[in-house]
């Protein structure tokens, strides 16, 4: 990457959520620094951010990195985008799901392919006849199920090279965090796509989870709609980290460097 191409990609302002440095930034002013600068962040990677990765990120330093070294880590979870509002008063939400059908409503135009990678193969299979009745003029490039494990280095390269194969502009990555995030930090530069890490979209997408009602979404209440879908796997998230996410707001949580 260039030093011209460098400046570019810090051009977007980070704010501090709890010591994260969170993209300061809405879905419009997101889609259009893509579009604008899509080949110069080739082979980096968005983190879609919510209050369990803050949390996580506040305090594992690893993953702080992870995130601070993202091309964008956008406001996915309603309170990242109250409170840099503070600071940035156009700041808003980007979810996984609404920023996964706003760039694929933009693609067609602009020829942007993608590939998948995470979940099951039935899930992919679900999300492969979603797409194509609602996005019919979308170029799937390819999809690939998650081994549930952590890829070795080898794997990793086999993997870029796969997505590159395919001609795929985009890679979108469903492993949940952190390791969805942590594969794309390893995989920064290995590949020609941009990959965005968007956790349970991928079942959003394909109708196996259904998403919460806009009103919902607008109160910050989201988090209450996945809770009763879901309340075994997710009660102990919502229980400790958003918890957790609550006092080192109130308390001012020691703060890292922002670097970007």
């Amino acid at each position: 990457m260039s030093k011209e191409d460098q400046i570019i990609v810090n051009s977007l302002p980070r704010t501090d959520v709890i010591g994260v440095p969170i993209t300061a930034t809405n879905m419009g002013e997101c889609l259009s620094y893509i579009d604008s600068n899509l080949d110069a962040i080739r082979g980096s990677y968005v983190c879609v951010s919510n209050a369990h990765a803050c949390v996580m990120a506040h305090d594992d330093p690893a993953y702080w990195e992870v995130q601070a070294g993202s091309v964008m880590s956008v406001p996915d979870g309603k309170p990242l985008s109250v409170i840099g509002r503070r600071k940035h008063p156009a700041m808003g939400r980007v979810t996984g799901p609404d920023l996964m059908r706003e760039v694929f409503r933009m693609s067609p135009e602009r020829g942007w392919r993608h590939f998948f990678y995470g979940s099951t193969q039935g899930n992919l299979d679900a999300l492969r006849v979603a797409l194509a009745r609602d996005w019919p003029e979308l170029e799937v490039a390819d999809m690939e199920p998650s081994v549930f494990r952590p890829l070795s280095n080898e794997e990793k390269a086999e993997l870029a090279g796969r997505i590159d194969a395919s001609g795929a502009d985009f890679c979108w990555v469903a492993l949940g965090a952190p390791r969805q995030e942590v594969l794309c930090h390893d995989m920064e530069g290995m590949t020609h796509s941009v990959m965005v890490g968007v956790g349970g979209a991928f079942n959003v997408l394909s109708g196996a989870v259904s998403d919460a009602p806009r009103w919902m979404k607008d109160h910050g209440l989201e988090w209450l709609y996945r809770l009763a879908q879901e309340p075994g796997r997710l009660w102990k998230r919502y229980l400790v980290t958003n918890t957790k996410f609550i006092a080192y707001q109130l308390t001012g949580a020691k703060r890292r460097r922002t670097r970007r």
